[in-house]
């Protein structure tokens, strides 16, 4: 095993040697811990104000269990914890700063390999790629899903219940008394979302990456084997660390191909793509949306799982979890069988065996849940460099149509217009929301899948065609375009969508186009204005150096990495 780097703190001699074990001993850790064994990082987002990943604490000393038993030495270290439904204007924002949180705490301390523990939306990407910028042997350990919600007698599952019950509402179907009954239901054991949503999604990513140990994306987070997961986690880094296992060894251009097949067969969130093109851009692994178009759009959706189905996590994990999924798509052809993971074996030798206990539940590749059913990738001349969407949750009669523009500026516009009943739209309209990009929100947040107007509610119209630069929820559902980019805020066409427009969908010919003739367009564009800067801060940071999201939204200086290189003593 080659020299640790955690020696170059605590294996020195005289006054620098003294000064980096002495104050570490102020915690009460004898001298022989500081011998050479392994120091393992526990990279931590616990915070109570990330509901997701409030019980992280618990599952940290689990890890360290399976550290000390390995003969490693554990270290816990906080880094910036991004909850999802409490983080304003949006935890997008705030990604690529965790990320370097991440980064410079791993880069910047005696850590050998590290665990990453992450759970809620955004804490899965952050860790990935801060740790991916460092390159040491890495872990990944998600929290788990919550339990099934509960309410009157029926499964509710996170965000998808809340957006059902909302319309519900809106219909007259449903009281405001029991909407805030059901508050109490949905959410009732640890854990992060039970749908199919972005955090139990980029579960499923880290699995399917290599990245965690099997099992890791469905266990629900109350469950024990959870805790045996972890402590299982702690004692396989200490051997990845004398492997010289590193994080690059993961994750290649194969692993990455095989988590885009996989979030085809999951009705994955739409999101998971604007991450694994970050991630793969720290790692220097060249991804692109037309990877998403070739490898996954014609694929299969297996999972019979909110919201594109009606079951939620816990019912995935007691069928058989991500690795029957991962047999399927093995024995379909559809994997890289040889792709490494970070318990040493290759993703095929893990899952070759995987039982189903519920064909319902888990369908096979033969029988699917829903035929060709990946994330599609479109262009056209209001998404020159692409949108996304997801068919596995969008309407048949959709995918292909033709309708006027009802547009909004932003995303004030869109709530101060939206329920008034004077509002000139049908349901053949397009609905166009601009200004809620990367730069434009700034932070794309997840409100492109508009709400639909309360008297088309009442009509019984469920779903229209919609269409924006935004991100959305992947608890979330409907005929929803994605991601446009360039965003309006760039300076993309859709800055230029007028009320009256027509807009033609196409999902068949991945077309989505603005029917407005060039010389009209250039005309609205030489009057267009961009956005002001913010004066200060991260915002301002964030919107000089951020990338359009089919660039994976990192910011331009972060792509790529940094090595582990020890720096220069700090005394």
């Amino acid at each position: 095993m080659k020299k640790l780097r955690s020696q170059e703190w605590f294996g020195r001699d005289g006054k620098d040697g003294f000064i980096y074990r002495s104050w570490m001993k102020n915690q009460g850790w004898p001298h022989d811990l500081f011998d050479g064994r392994p120091v393992i990082g526990i990279c931590n987002t616990w915070s109570e104000l990330t509901p997701c990943n409030a019980h992280f604490r618990e599952i940290a000393e689990w890890v360290k269990r399976g550290v000390w038993e390995a003969g490693g030495f554990p270290l816990e270290f906080p880094v910036m914890s991004l909850g999802e439904t409490q983080m304003r204007p949006t935890a997008m924002l705030f990604r690529n700063l965790a990320s370097m949180d991440v980064e410079e705490s791993i880069r910047g301390n005696p850590m050998d390999g590290v665990v990453l523990l992450m759970g809620c939306d955004k804490t899965t990407p952050s860790l990935l790629m801060g740790a991916a910028s460092c390159g040491l042997p890495t872990a990944g350990l998600s929290g788990g899903p919550m339990l099934s919600g509960k309410f009157r007698g029926r499964d509710i599952g996170s965000g998808t219940g809340i957006w059902q019950m909302c319309d519900q509402v809106q219909k007259g179907e449903m009281t405001v008394d029991e909407f805030q009954e059901a508050e109490s239901c949905m959410h009732r054991s640890k854990g992060h979302c039970m749908t199919m949503g972005t955090a139990s999604t980029m579960a499923n990513m880290v699995e399917a990456l290599g990245m965690s140990l099997p099992g890791n994306a469905a266990i629900p987070a109350v469950d024990a084997r959870r805790n045996r997961l972890a402590q299982l986690t702690g004692r396989r880094i200490v051997q990845m660390v004398k492997d010289d296992l590193v994080i690059s060894k993961i994750l290649t251009r194969a692993n990455f191909e095989n988590a885009i097949r996989a979030n085809a067969a999951i009705g994955g969130s739409t999101n998971a793509v604007i991450h694994l093109i970050a991630l793969a851009g720290r790692v220097g692994v060249p991804l692109c949306l037309d990877d998403f178009e070739r490898l996954g759009s014609e694929l299969p959706c297996l999972l019979n799982l909110q919201p594109s189905g009606k079951y939620l996590m816990e019912d995935y994990f007691y069928a058989g979890g991500l690795p029957a999924i991962l047999r399927q798509l093995g024995e379909a052809g559809e994997l890289h069988r040889e792709a490494l993971t970070v318990n040493g074996k290759t993703i095929w030798e893990n899952v070759t065996d995987a039982p189903c206990w519920n064909r319902d539940v888990i369908h096979e590749f033969a029988d699917p849940f829903k035929a060709r059913a990946g994330i599609t990738i479109l262009r056209g001349n209001l998404a020159v460099d692409g949108a996304v969407i997801k068919l596995s949750a969008a309407s048949p009669h959709l995918l292909q149509h033709r309708g006027r523009a009802v547009v909004f500026e932003n995303i004030e516009d869109y709530h101060a217009r939206i329920n008034d009943e004077g509002l000139d739209i049908d349901e053949t309209c397009v609905m166009v929301l601009k200004n809620c990009g990367p730069r434009g929100y700034p932070g794309m947040a997840e409100v492109g899948n508009m709400a639909l107007p309360p008297k088309l509610l009442r009509k019984g119209v469920t779903d229209m065609v919609r269409i924006s630069d935004a991100r959305m929820s992947g608890t979330a559902y409907g005929t929803v375009v994605l991601h446009a980019c360039p965003e309006a805020a760039a300076g993309g066409t859709l800055a230029l969508v007028q009320p009256g427009d027509m807009i033609t969908l196409d999902v068949a010919k991945r077309v989505v186009r603005l029917e407005v003739d060039e010389s009209t367009l250039a005309d609205r564009r030489a009057r267009w204005v961009p956005p002001p800067l913010p004066k200060r801060g991260w915002a301002r940071l964030y919107m000089e150096h951020v990338q359009q999201a089919d660039k994976g939204a990192d910011l331009d200086f972060l792509v790529g990495n940094s090595g582990s290189e020890v720096a220069r003593d700090s005394h």
